[in-house]
């Protein structure tokens, strides 16, 4: 899930500095696809040069920053506009915009041109693709998969007197956590401790309320103690699943994680304050989305052989949280018939290895399943394990009020210290019972 996000900062300056269309053919039709401000976005004005070439057709491109980029592009369907031809959205939009007519069905499409869903990795189908969910109803290619991980200070992590320090401590080596009690652990390790003459801290986490921050890293910690939405059998049934003995232990444990190792001052804190605090050094490591480590990769100061990657640790079980959106066809273009040749173009194998090395995150099987895909770059291997144990936010069509009633929920226990954990959880099943008998679900 990706997002109503705060900050993109530096890249989405950088983006809109520039000019952001490819140089226009003498002759041919001109579509606009739409996304947000960042790096990958960059990625794939370079790669659709390929489709220019190809089709003839030029491509324009609307990104939007991360902050502005939910407002503005659902303003834009809701409205029924014509300036996106396509739009690479957030997966919890499938729902409302299959609903609400705002995205053109890719079944017949799919079918006549030979495109099939299981040659993508099954969570993204799920995630980017279906509504229902579960269903062979398809409104999206996958097309920027993507996923919560984690980055750490590799060189930090190798020094004799560290490794040392911790084994004396710990009994075992300090390397990336394989559970949520190791990164805890570690975070503990490093929280105030001095650094080449500076006072360091032990993780960077989301704990952002206005937007969705603090839902996806509460998420990724909930995920691995056994948290679910629903029972399986039954949906929309949510008490004994949301509020679970498990669930309960994974809250209170992302609050404890907060409360001893995090920064000063670091309340309402979402990706470009992880990624902040980790180029400057302030931090042992980040929760982040795996969109931006290639950059990270390639830091002057943090990147090279002092940085590391791992996935997001298990505990009772494993699980992180679903990043990345799909490619769809905007149902009020005046130019569906050229953005469905961009789709065409794109589900390609070749494509997609293209993408991959561009520095965008292909969903392909080809590229994800190529024995030597986990060389391809340092956190290659890492997000391979991470998108076959990802899970996601409710897509519902109301997706928007279930999230905004978790973000208070959460927020409030972990940063502000309202109540207990299971009250907490108790609460959002309350908020969420409303707005799916407002929807007619309960």
């Amino acid at each position: 899930m990706k997002k109503l996000i705060a900050g993109a900062g530096a890249v989405a300056a950088a983006l809109l500095a520039t000019p952001a269309t490819t140089p226009a053919m003498a002759q041919g039709k001109t579509i606009t696809l739409c996304w947000a401000a960042w790096d990958p976005a960059n990625a794939l004005v370079e790669l659709s040069k390929d489709f220019t070439a190809k089709s003839g057709v030029n491509m324009k491109f609307e990104f939007v920053p991360w902050p502005n980029f939910a407002d503005r592009m659902l303003n834009e369907l809701n409205s029924k506009g014509k300036l996106c031809d396509l739009i690479i959205g957030d997966s919890q939009w499938i729902g409302g915009s299959a609903e609400n007519g705002h995205y053109v069905k890719l079944n017949e499409f799919f079918d006549k041109n030979g495109i099939k869903m299981s040659d993508f990795m099954s969570a993204t189908v799920t995630g980017y693709s279906e509504w229902p969910k579960g269903t062979p109803n398809y409104w999206a290619l996958p097309a920027m998969g993507d996923a919560l991980g984690w980055t750490y200070r590799k060189d930090w992590f190798a020094r004799p007197d560290l490794q040392a320090a911790f084994k004396a401590k710990y009994n075992r080596d300090l390397a990336a956590p394989k559970t949520q009690s190791e990164l805890k652990d570690i975070a503990e390790f490093f929280q105030g401790r001095e650094i080449d003459g500076k006072k360091v801290y032990g993780a960077a986490i989301f704990t952002e309320r206005g937007s969705e921050g603090i839902t996806m890293g509460v998420n990724n910690a909930l995920y691995p103690f056994g948290f679910e939405y629903q029972d399986p059998k039954k949906p929309y049934a949510m008490d004994g699943f949301v509020n679970s003995a498990d669930a309960i232990k994974g809250l209170e444990f992302y609050k404890a994680l907060y409360k001893c190792c995090t920064p000063p001052g670091y309340t309402d804190a979402y990706m470009q304050e992880g990624l902040d605090a980790f180029k400057s050094g302030q931090v042992a490591m980040q929760m982040n989305w795996f969109a931006f480590f290639p950059g990270l990769a390639k830091d002057e100061k943090v990147g090279g052989d002092r940085i590391g990657f791992f996935v997001n640790p298990g505990e009772k079980t494993k699980g992180s949280q679903l990043g990345g959106q799909g490619l769809s066809v905007v149902a009020y273009s005046n130019n569906k018939n050229e953005a469905l040749e961009y789709i065409k173009w794109f589900a390609q194998p070749d494509v997609q290895k293209k993408w991959w090395s561009l520095g965008g995150y292909s969903a392909a099987k080809s590229v994800l399943e190529d024995p030597n895909f986990p060389k391809t770059a340092p956190f290659a291997g890492d997000f391979l394990v991470a998108m076959g144990q990802v899970k996601d936010f409710w897509a519902e069509p109301s997706y928007a009020q279930l999230l905004l009633a978790m973000q208070k929920r959460v927020h409030d226990y972990v940063v502000a210290d309202r109540g207990t954990a299971k009250e907490a959880l108790d609460a959002l099943i309350a908020d969420w019972k409303k707005v799916f008998k407002d929807d007619g679900k309960l």
